[in-house]
């Protein structure tokens, strides 16, 4: 056996990729994520992180156990174009109810062949959609407006669904903050919401349906390499993914996750977010100018809160900017609301991380609110 002197060894990696990173970077708790390990390496994807991210994610969600879950590099939106190509059949049908959904439904799958049936439905209130089509694509909880689908509505879809239709949710702005019924194909989230854990790659749950949907729509049509799900399905048995993901992403998606399994699960998250949400609405009754965006509380997203501004005096552009101007970093992107949305208004995540301990950060937050209109008025 060839032995050599670890003393005399480079500290260095020479990997092509991912490569050698600055030395501040290296020496920082990020160098814990191995972010400069090649991700096909066995002890970082099929016997290390990846492996127990994905695992994490199926008891933390509740997933059947036939289903295929994986992480699908690019984000939401990349994954939300990967299943327009790759399970739509000759229909697509869904609601448009903000920027999120309305990107899936009208920028996205206009992108799909001529021939195939669109139906899109633009409602704030949601109603039931084309069910018979051969893809369906919801949004449970949008995060723009702060519409959210209730369970009965996502239940009677599922139960009401065509015999060839898939059911697809982007469960963004509430997977890991709300209990949803396993009423579902596809369930796809960025994981910078609950979980907190930037952007770069996403998770994507299929079922067996939705498995043998992309086998059969990649044989029918040409479909984009990085849009063709069968391609990167072809990696799951390793717990691998279609090129390098963003580690450090489902690093710190994992570590979100094993703590909401190790405090109360899933159940004990809705609770925080629901906790948030009720006090937002409570001080906004007290209030003489701001209410809940979503008047009906049936239909109100409790994850991503929107709140319209009602005393036309007020703007958020001066609230926001007020909040800027304090020079704290965890401000200084305020309360923005999507850029679409052209109502005057202010978004306030709900989200379980945001406050643990109960309502004291939101408390903070009104009552510096309540200030900065007072001032401005």
């Amino acid at each position: 056996m060839i032995t050599l002197n670890p003393q005399s060894l480079p500290s260095v990696t020479f990997a092509c990729g991912p490569a050698q990173a600055l030395k501040s970077v290296r020496e920082s708790f990020l160098y814990q994520t191995r972010f400069e390990r090649s991700h096909r390496a066995a002890d970082l994807s099929y016997e290390g992180l990846y492996k127990e991210a994905e695992q994490n994610l199926r008891a933390l969600l509740n997933v059947p156990a036939d289903y295929t879950v994986l992480f699908f590099p690019g984000g939401a939106t990349s994954a939300m174009d990967a299943v327009l190509w790759s399970l739509t059949d000759d229909s697509v049908s869904g609601l448009d109810m903000g920027a999120f959904s309305h990107l899936w439904c009208e920028h996205l799958a206009a992108r799909l062949p001529q021939k195939i049936q669109k139906h899109f439905l633009k409602t704030f209130l949601p109603k039931p959609p084309k069910l018979t089509d051969s893809l369906v694509i919801l949004t449970p909880n949008e995060t723009s407006t702060g519409v959210q689908l209730p369970d009965d509505f996502l239940l009677n879809a599922w139960n009401n669904r065509g015999p060839n239709t898939l059911i697809a949710w982007d469960t963004t702005s509430c997977a890991g903050g709300r209990v949803l019924p396993n009423a579902y194909d596809v369930q796809l989230f960025g994981l910078q919401k609950c979980f907190a854990a930037g952007g770069g790659t996403c998770a994507l749950i299929l079922s067996p349906k939705a498995v043998a949907r992309a086998k059969k729509i990649s044989q029918k049509r040409t479909i984009p390499y990085f849009l063709d799900l069968t391609n990167a399905l072809a990696f799951t048995p390793k717990h691998q993914t279609l090129n390098t993901p963003a580690t450090l992403t489902i690093w710190a998606s994992n570590e979100s996750a094993k703590f909401m399994l190790a405090n109360g699960g899933l159940e004990k998250m809705e609770q925080l977010c629901k906790l948030h949400a009720d006090y937002l609405t409570a001080w906004a009754e007290k209030t003489d100018w701001v209410k809940p965006f979503i008047e009906d509380t049936k239909f109100r997203s409790f994850t991503s809160y929107t709140l319209e501004i009602t005393d036309p005096r007020i703007l958020d552009k001066d609230i926001n900017d007020t909040l800027a101007a304090t020079g704290l970093e965890n401000l200084k992107d305020g309360l923005k609301k999507y850029r679409t949305v052209k109502q005057n208004s202010l978004r306030v995540a709900c989200f379980p991380f945001v406050d643990l301990t109960g309502v004291s950060e939101y408390q903070k937050l009104t009552a510096a609110l309540d200030e900065i209109v007072r001032q401005l008025r």
